[in-house]
């Protein structure tokens, strides 16, 4: 191999090889966590009313089944079609979109109910998210778009990449990082303020769900900001599309969880005494 194809095609390939394992891995994790919550997720779709919160969380939770399929297709199928593989990313790229944006759309509903639903905290939130998601759309389209896609010359490596043109793919999750501090941040201080006052459980998961969705958010946007500046090939983008399953993961699952809580606090007849709307949450309008 290495007498026939030179240094740098033999580096592609590898890329492409390794970014097919950990999309194949993300697919066995993703299906895994469907496995073990199956029967509570199916729980509150058969017994919770339908909202648009409820809406929400179907697409949430099935978008990343969406993604997986198109990328898995894009690097287990055989293709020279450079511009098949600009299609397929660009689709893929949609679901991502979509997949983030519905995620963090959870938890902009659960700090908007921190805060009593305060219109100006609603719409500084919005704002800012309107404002980086409008910039990361424009950002992600137009470098694909910009850099042409490639496929490995040595037989049997199937899969697309990008060599050039990567590296402004960080603007979008430094962005997305902005979003979630404004809302860490917001989150922390309605904590700070209420915290001595309020022994609600559903107040308390509530606030220890948002902070640990916002540090792993962190955490895989500077890791997906290090790769996209300091990678090449297909290793550039490897950790991309996994911030967003397990966000969509995490955002799901709190919400099953808050769900079932909230149940058990019904069928215990808790007396609920703070002040959060939840109606867009909970099965049924509640107020705490």
């Amino acid at each position: 191999m290495e007498t026939l194809y030179s240094a740098e095609t033999i580096a592609a390939a590898r890329s492409v090889q390794i970014v097919t394992y950990i999309y194949t891995s993300m697919a066995t994790f993703w299906m895994y966590d469907y496995v073990c919550s199956v029967r509570k997720e199916w729980t509150f779709l058969l017994q919770s009313r339908w909202t648009k919160v409820k809406g929400l969380f179907i697409i949430t939770r099935y978008t990343p089944f969406l993604l997986l399929i198109v990328h898995l297709y894009l690097s287990l199928i055989p293709n020279e079609n450079s511009n098949k593989c600009q299609l397929l990313n660009n689709i893929s790229s949609s679901f991502s979109l979509i997949s983030v944006i519905s995620s963090e759309c959870f938890f902009i509903l659960r700090t908007y109910a921190l805060w009593n639903n305060n219109k100006v905290v609603l719409a500084f939130i919005v704002t800012t998210f309107c404002a980086c998601f409008t910039a990361s759309i424009v950002v992600s389209f137009s470098v694909s778009a910009s850099a042409p896609f490639n496929t490995s010359m040595i037989p049997g490596i199937t899969g697309c990449y990008q060599a050039t043109g990567s590296t402004t793919l960080f603007v979008p999750f430094l962005l997305l990082s902005v979003v979630e501090m404004s809302l860490v941040t917001l989150t922390i201080v309605r904590a700070i303020q209420n915290w001595r006052t309020t022994r609600n459980p559903l107040y308390t998961v509530l606030l220890r769900h948002n902070v640990f969705y916002y540090v792993c958010g962190l955490f895989f946007s500077v890791l997906n900001v290090i790769t996209s500046l300091l990678l090449q090939y297909a290793y550039s983008g490897m950790f991309q599309d996994l911030q967003f399953i397990v966000l969509a993961i995490l955002a799901t699952r709190m919400h099953l969880h808050l769900w079932h809580i909230d149940q058990h606090l019904r069928g215990r007849g808790t007396d609920i005494t703070i002040h959060i709307p939840m109606s867009d949450i909970s099965p049924r309008p509640m107020v705490l």
